[in-house]
Order: C-alpha cells, then sequence, then structure tokens
C-alpha cells in the first residue's frame, strides 16, 4: 500500500504554468495576462517606482517570466506572428527589420528568445556607456540597418526613446517598438510623435477587465487602478 502526497507548491506551480501555456491560443493573448498574475506579476497596493509611477495602485512585474522558459518561448513565437503579419499586410503595420535590440534590462531576455526564434541577429545598447559611441551597442550591426526593439513594459516610453537615440547615434533606424505590456499611460502616442510606431501584446487595461471578470481581484483595486491609469493618461507628455 502507498499514499500519494501532494505535490510541492513549486511543481503545482510549473503543471499550472505548463497548463496555461499549452491553452495559450485558446485564451488569445489573456493566458500571459493569468500567468503573470500567478506568478506574483501583479501585486495591488501603493507603489513608487519612479518620476512615472508615483502612488500606483498596480504593479506588474513582467520579469518574473526569465524563469519560465515554456512562457518565454511561446511569447516569442506570439511576437514574430505579430510582426511577421504586420509586415505582410496590405498597408504594413510594421517595417521589415534586420536586427532586434532589447530595451536595458527589462527587454533583454525578450530580444534574446525573440532572436532566438525569428532567427534574427540581436543586439543591444549600453547602459551609462563612458566609452563613447563606438562601444554604445553590443553585437555586430550595419549603420543603415532598420532595428525592431523590444521592451517587457512601457510607461511613458522614456527608456524606448533613450534607447532609440542611442540606436539612431550609430547610424541604425528604427520605426516599430514592440512590448509585452503597455500601460496604458500614454506611450504610444508620445512614440507616434517621434515617428515610431507602438505594438502591444497586452494593454494594463485589458489585463484588469480581466482579473475583475475572473473574480481575482476586488472591484475596489479594479476601479482605483482604472482611475489611476486615467487620470495619468491625461497628464503623459
Amino acid at each position: 500500500m502507498w499514499v500519494r502526497f501532494p505535490p510541492p507548491a513549486q511543481l503545482r506551480k510549473n503543471w499550472e504554468v505548463d497548463v496555461l501555456v499549452a491553452n495559450s491560443e485558446e485564451l488569445g493573448n489573456l493566458w500571459l495576462a493569468r500567468l503573470l498574475f500567478e506568478l506574483g506579476g501583479v501585486e495591488f497596493g501603493d507603489f513608487t517606482l519612479g518620476r512615472t509611477t508615483v502612488h500606483s495602485p498596480v504593479y506588474v512585474n513582467p520579469r518574473v517570466l526569465i524563469s519560465q522558459p515554456q512562457a518565454l518561448q511561446r511569447i516569442a513565437r506570439i511576437m514574430e506572428e505579430e510582426t511577421r503579419s504586420g509586415i505582410a499586410r496590405m498597408r504594413p503595420r510594421c517595417a521589415p527589420f534586420q536586427v532586434v535590440a532589447g530595451v536595458p534590462l527589462g527587454g533583454l531576455h525578450l530580444a534574446t528568445a525573440f532572436s532566438l526564434t525569428a532567427n534574427v541577429p540581436l543586439i543591444y545598447a549600453r547602459l551609462n556607456t563612458k566609452r563613447g559611441k563606438d562601444h554604445a551597442i553590443e553585437g555586430r550591426f550595419e549603420a543603415g540597418q532598420t532595428v525592431l526593439l523590444v521592451d517587457d513594459l512601457i510607461t511613458t516610453g522614456g527608456s524606448v526613446l533613450a534607447t532609440v537615440e542611442t540606436l539612431q547615434r550609430v547610424g541604425l533606424h528604427v520605426q516599430d517598438v514592440i512590448v509585452l505590456i503597455d500601460r496604458d499611460q500614454g506611450a504610444a502616442a508620445r512614440l507616434r510623435r517621434h515617428g515610431l510606431h507602438l505594438i502591444s501584446l497586452l494593454p494594463l487595461k485589458v489585463m484588469l477587465n480581466y482579473y475583475m471578470a475572473s473574480g481575482l481581484i476586488e472591484e475596489e483595486w479594479y476601479r482605483k487602478s482604472l482611475d489611476y491609469l486615467e487620470a495619468h493618461t491625461k497628464g503623459a507628455g
């Protein structure tokens, strides 16, 4: 006679991740919202994370995904499908590109996954380089090439614009930016004013609607979060 003990919490969590990834096509991109929630990548409270996120009632940390290789592979495939279909449209929504770059640091793991999946060369901009423009970029590239820029989360677009400026200084072109999550705080409009097109897999408002409809959060946090995003979108410059 033997007794089956319940699996450890981590094994149970890994099983849940596998199920979510396996059913991702049925859920659209909402599987990603659920996965982030289950991994503790979405929290509610009072968060100040810099000048662009002050006293926010919702905090999203996509970096919990770096320990989930299956999820990263699926995300990379979705990004590849988004860009490929965008390029193929009669009125293209994405420009052809020869290189992919990640916004440091959050975008690097996603850009790496995309590079391996789509077989596109990877580069990245160095942070706070003191060695001049010749050493501002890691990886091989040619001036005049077009870069697809990747990030995990965008708020107002400041980090993206700083990275674009670094890439442009060495003769690279950027037209499209693809992000995992858009916090809906005016980044798309700001990037558009700089000639950049934002592609987001999952807007934060869509995530909040899903959490509320699924009974994962209380209405108080849902309302507080939407009110915060609305107030800070109006002021986004």
